[in-house]
């Protein structure tokens, strides 16, 4: 099994959300640990995913939030990097003053450059920091599967997901898919 790596967005996340559920449940997962969650610096933030990347080739990226876009650009600036697969959940508009809060602002623009690795982008339908069709346009340009969740929120604790075997399950499906070339695995996914 390849290394897995969670990838929290804005002030981290916390012992009861799905990602820690996640990282317990998968063994050998490790959290990519930020020096500040509330106040996130971008090129901290890249360093310390890159170095994360480095001593664990391979893995599979499983972002929330902010965490999606911080994936986007370590893919953009470092597209060398040994990278399997990413899970990206509920990616936060940095863009959008309505929708993100100021403090996130420098991880804009989000890079729209095709990610070198297999990826999935999970999107709810009432996201209240990004909204479906905008998400779906992540998606596409990064050249990743999109699963559209339904009325999920921001699919964190607030909105009700501690255990999510949902994306549990589509994590796995992404794995398995790491066996195959990647047109049979996107196929798979998009069914």
């Amino acid at each position: 099994m390849p290394p897995i790596l969670i990838i929290p967005g804005l002030n981290g996340s916390g012992p009861h959300h799905w990602q820690t559920c996640l990282e317990r449940s998968f063994r050998g997962a490790r959290r990519v640990q930020q020096a500040d969650w509330k106040r996130p610096n971008r090129l901290a933030w890249v360093e310390r995913l890159v170095a994360d990347i480095e001593a664990n080739p391979g893995g599979v990226l499983v972002a929330h939030s902010l965490g999606c876009a911080l994936v986007a650009h370590v893919a953009a600036e470092r597209p060398d990097l040994a990278i399997e697969a990413a899970l990206l959940v509920a990616p936060a508009n940095v863009e959008s003053p309505r929708h993100t809060p100021e403090r996130i602002r420098e991880f804009a623009p989000i890079p729209r450059t095709p990610l070198p690795f297999r990826s999935v982008v999970v999107a709810s339908t009432n996201d209240p920091y990004m909204a479906l069709p905008r998400a779906r346009e992540l998606a596409d340009a990064w050249g990743a599967a999109f699963v559209d969740a339904g009325p999920l929120g921001h699919i964190n604790v607030e909105a009700g997901f501690g255990p999510w075997p949902a994306g549990e399950r589509i994590l796995r499906d992404l794995m398995l898919g790491c066996r195959e070339p990647r047109s049979t695995a996107r196929a798979t996914l998009d069914a």
